[in-house]
């Protein structure tokens, strides 16, 4: 099987001969490659020294043939004369680019509209790095001693040297002498410089190291995913089950068949922040932990992880969505958990979607794709529906554990004291809990202490100076913060506007504010705040989430990071302190978004054998989110949705692409916008909305204006925007950015 494994991923490279043109894609934003003479035989991967300008700069040979589909790929890139034609200085002496990996970059490039050195430019910035070198140490020859003088030092030395490698430092701890005695006698011949055995930095996962005991329901999803694996072909599945289902236990299982093949296997998760127990759930199930990939990793952890993935020697990988440009010898599945989540798109820079886009790398390598969710998102169960997906069904929570109880608190008729945001009813309930030694969790998606701040004399508001939006206090911190551009100032005296002293108020709770009411209302309670703001590490988070589940914690206050798929067995009761929030504002996916948050949220409570229960506090009890939390009824909720976006075939029922035009003025905003707008495609099942001011208008000092393409599902936006776009020059300052299917309408 194994053998079968490896020959699906074609490792042939296309070759160039001496004196002929070599297409060389430079990490900078052009169209495509550039072409260059070649004087020294080169092949496509190679990593290559090419003048540009007055510049030298490294870049990878490609291929002149794209494997993207012809509505999907870019125009070429002119041909360049002979004779203006410059040659390659030389090739840089690194492994090369596979080619999997060059292709999933053409691809992410092409989908996404984006210059593919763009794409490439990441991928390349480690990949340019040159493997580590070995270290040397020492070992015993077989020269005799004699005619040698050998003092106490030397002898104390050749006591602890023997055949196996070891280096200077530790020849010379062990031997209580100076490195200087060891390095004098190897002039001796009794020792020899060897090359030091360095551990592999990942331990090979044992598939049997301690296989659960699931459920009927749990084996026969199990099955049906180890069935996809030994398949070595491109599938993609839904894994959908309740909170607490044990889904993680059954996709554990499609990964121990992998691993059986000989394969590696690709896990992304949503937030970085839940590898600490996903790690730790893995090593239990098969006995070392996986490799781990972030942003937050030192340069040499990340270079040690890229080249043991490139070796093959990293079976498996759990990482954030920037994993998907890891080099995989032999990527044999790919898995999406909590694939719903919306923080897997990219919104800087290149903008994917990691869902998406692990998609297309699962088909570039002929590998299953599997994606998991308690709440999945429309586009996916679109893909159901239409019988282009699989899916795999748990019903129940593992272990005999129930569906936690949820209720309602209607805040028009049991809202909290003025000044306060915790419903009586919601308090009397959190005393329970803890009277009963259980923990509760509040839950408010909201930063800071308040998200506004005002004058009560004039009715100043507090805005960022460089966005269109409001400061939030962080009381703690002392300062106002713009949560977009990252602008910070001091909390004034007196109100800026009128001069007016101990006129500001906070307006509205944040995760701060509704801490320091805690604090007040349960003074006996071991409060524990989960957010951005104080858990600033993957350490921090493992810290916090041990304190809960060794039962150190009472009381947990949380942003939107605790309702990821934490398993807190003493948990009982959740609170959530403004279910509305996230309803408002228009935005498409608002519903979609909130009713899966919230029940998200929800899910953390009564996973282990004490039954939980839940409280949304809420304006808006009638608002079908509600109505299907409270329900459980979410096959309603998602026919209501669809019927609301097929008929005007919004997604997943119709495609969209946003154009973003930004300038440092608004006239020069508003003339291109304008310009854009003039030359806007038409056709049937097209439709083209806008211009007008993006809902945040400004944003880090720069104007910004929205067009929005909307098209029928089946139908690529890609060439209709390349065309619409292709004569429009964007001048001094303004740009334009294009967005295909965006999340955000920010």
């Amino acid at each position: 099987m194994a053998s079968k494994s490896l020959a699906k991923h074609d490792l042939s490279r296309k070759s160039y001969a001496v004196g002929e043109r070599v297409p060389v894609l430079v990490p900078l934003p052009f169209a495509g490659a550039f072409e260059y003479r070649s004087d020294i035989p080169l092949a496509a991967g190679d990593l290559v020294a090419v003048p540009l300008g007055r510049r030298e700069i490294i870049g990878c040979v490609w291929e002149q043939e794209s494997t993207v589909p012809p509505d999907l790929a870019p125009p070429p890139v002119p041909s360049v004369a002979e004779q203006k034609l410059k040659a390659v200085i030389r090739r840089v002496d690194v492994q090369p680019l596979p080619q999997q990996l060059r292709h999933f970059i053409d691809w992410v490039a092409a989908y996404t509209l984006s210059p593919p050195g763009m794409v490439l430019a990441t991928p390349l910035r480690l990949h340019t790095q040159k493997q580590p070198k070995p270290s040397l140490g020492w070992v015993r020859t077989q020269l005799p001693v004699e005619g040698v003088r050998l003092t106490p030092s030397r002898r104390a030395v050749l006591e602890v040297v023997d055949e196996n490698p070891q280096s200077t430092a530790d020849i010379a701890e062990s031997s209580g002498v100076s490195a200087a005695v060891v390095r004098g006698l190897a002039s001796t011949g009794l020792i020899q410089e060897a090359v030091v055995a360095v551990a592999a930095p990942f331990g090979t996962p044992d598939a049997d190291y301690a296989r659960p005991v699931l459920s009927d329901e749990q084996e026969e999803a199990a099955n049906a995913l180890r069935a996809l694996v030994t398949a070595e072909r491109f599938s993609v599945a839904l894994l959908e089950g309740v909170t607490g289902s044990g889904k993680t236990e059954v996709y554990f299982e499609a990964i121990a068949a992998c691993l059986a093949l000989g394969q590696q296997v690709l896990v992304l998760l949503p937030e970085i922040a839940l590898s600490a127990q996903w790690m730790e759930r893995f090593a239990r199930r098969f006995g070392v932990e996986s490799a781990l990939w972030h942003s937050d990793l030192g340069q040499k952890s990340r270079r040690d992880t890229w080249f043991a993935i490139a070796a093959g020697t990293a079976k498996v990988v759990v990482g954030a969505r920037s994993a998907l440009f890891l080099p995989f010898e032999t990527l044999g599945l790919i898995i999406v958990d909590e694939e719903h989540e919306t923080s897997f798109k990219q919104e800087e820079g290149v903008t994917y979607h990691g869902r998406d886009m692990a998609v297309v790398r699962g088909r570039l390598a002929k590998a299953p794709v599997l994606l998991v969710s308690a709440t999945p998102s429309l586009e996916t169960l679109a893909n159901v529906e239409s019988g282009r997906y699989q899916h795999y069904l748990l019903t129940s929570r593992h272990g005999g554990a129930h569906l936690p109880d949820v209720s309602l608190v209607d805040l028009r008729e049991n809202g909290p004291e003025r000044g306060q945001f915790l419903a009586p009813l919601l308090c009397e309930a959190i005393d329970e809990t803890l009277a009963a030694e259980e923990q509760a969790m509040l839950f408010l998606n909201r930063r800071g202490y308040a998200p506004l701040t005002l004058c009560r004399t004039c009715g100043h508001r507090m805005q960022c100076p460089n966005c269109t939006t409001w400061l939030v206090e962080h009381r703690n911190r002392g300062i106002l913060t713009c949560h977009h551009c990252g602008h910070t100032e001091g909390i004034p005296k007196a109100c800026p506007e009128c001069d007016h002293e101990e006129t500001l108020v906070p307006i509205g709770p944040g995760i701060e504010r509704v801490t320091e009411e805690a604090q007040q209302r349960f003074p006996n309670a071991r409060i524990l705040v989960m957010s951005s703001d104080t858990l600033g590490s993957a350490a921090a988070t493992a810290e916090a989430v041990r304190q809960i589940t060794d039962g150190e914690v009472d009381l947990i206050i949380g942003t939107q990071i605790v309702a990821k798929g934490w398993h807190f067995p003493k948990l009982t009761l959740v609170g959530v302190v403004d279910s509305d929030l996230g309803l408002g504002g228009g935005d498409l996916r608002a519903a979609e978004r909130t009713v899966q948050l919230l029940h998200q949220v929800a899910g953390r409570a009564g996973r282990a054998e004490r039954p939980g229960r839940v409280m949304l506090q809420s304006y808006v009890t009638e608002h079908p989110v509600m109505e299907a939390l409270v329900s459980n009824d979410f096959d309603t909720f998602i026919a209501q949705e669809t019927a609301q976006r097929r008929p005007g075939f919004w997604p997943p029922y119709g495609r969209l692409a946003a154009v973003i035009v930004s300038a440092d003025g608004a006239d020069e905003a508003d003339a291109l916008a304008r310009d854009i707008a003039r030359c806007a495609p038409e056709g049937e099942g097209i439709q083209v909305l806008g211009p007008a001011p993006a809902p945040l208008a400004i944003l880090r000092g720069r104007h910004r204006r929205r067009l929005l393409l909307r098209t029928v599902r089946g139908r690529a936006v890609q060439p209709i925007i390349r065309q619409w776009l292709a004569d429009v020059r964007a001048k001094g300052s303004a740009r334009i950015d294009v967005d295909v299917d965006p999340i955000s309408f920010l």
